[in-house]
């Protein structure tokens, strides 16, 4: 169920809404927050966000359609995509001249809100079925400098022809040409679970597939790329146990090269 009223947009700022993330509580769940930027996590994401920023702004910025549009998906639940997509946004709005928008695009298990403590307000699906007035009523900002939300909205029965619709079209034309400056990051579902992820992979410059180390297996991997037709997909092993000393294991992130 979708809380809360729309408001009117103020025509001198394109957000509706703010809201209050409790930095604290995410830093405790293991996500990445301004005030904790060292940690090695924090230094992992610095790595794994680079290849990505080069191909927006770098020497490979002019051969990349739609670099600024980031998906990040699975092959299967629980592999850690959603942590992902939300430390990755985190560590792009660190950047001191990059803003950024994630989107909960994964509109039949919507999680985000659930994640930051607040309602799932309209969001993506309410402004694909042309239910909010502006794409600004169904942006909000957050108290971690440079780092917009958009949740998934309600609950749609024809998610996968809503991804495919003109509504699409012209969503992805407007944040494209409309927010240049920013990066969006789209959290969708596991490519092997729907239909909706290879759809919105369309329309994206950019894709981080996170494989679960020891055990994703390797040929789910194989069939979840043979689902994306995008130049550009990196791959991040997530969960990977790295020996620290002689008996002790620790959890560490990597990524695999652009195709």
């Amino acid at each position: 169920m979708v809380h809360g009223d729309i408001q009117t947009i103020n025509p001198l700022n394109v957000f509706s809404h703010q809201i209050e993330l409790d930095l604290d509580k995410l830093n405790k769940e293991g996500f990445i927050t301004p005030k904790y930027s060292n940690t090695l996590l924090a230094n992992s994401y610095r790595m794994i966000k680079r290849p990505l920023l080069n191909n927006i702004n770098g020497k490979s910025a002019s051969t990349v359609d739609n670099a600024n549009l980031i998906m990040v998906t699975s092959s299967l639940p629980g592999e850690g995509k959603t942590f992902s997509a939300i430390n990755l946004a985190i560590s792009m709005a660190m950047e001191k001249d990059k803003r950024v928008l994630l989107v909960d695009a994964d509109t039949n298990k919507p999680s985000h809100y659930k994640l930051f403590g607040i309602e799932n307000r309209p969001g993506l699906t309410d402004f694909l079925l042309n239910e909010v007035n502006d794409m600004g009523d169904v942006l909000c900002r957050t108290n971690i400098p440079s780092l917009s939300i958009m949740s998934s909205g309600k609950m749609y029965e024809y998610s996968t022809e809503l991804l495919a619709s003109a509504a699409m079209d012209k969503f992805i034309n407007e944040i494209s040409n409309r927010y240049k400056d920013r990066v969006v990051i789209f959290d969708s579902p596991p490519l092997l679970q729907t239909t909706e992820s290879s759809v919105l992979a369309a329309h994206m410059g950019q894709i981080v597939m996170v494989v679960e180390a020891e055990n994703t297996q390797n040929h789910m991997v194989k069939k979840s790329l043979s689902l994306l037709s995008n130049e550009i997909v990196l791959l991040l092993l997530n969960k990977q146990r790295e020996k620290i000393h002689e008996g002790h294991y620790g959890y560490g992130y990597g990524y695999g090269h652009q195709h």
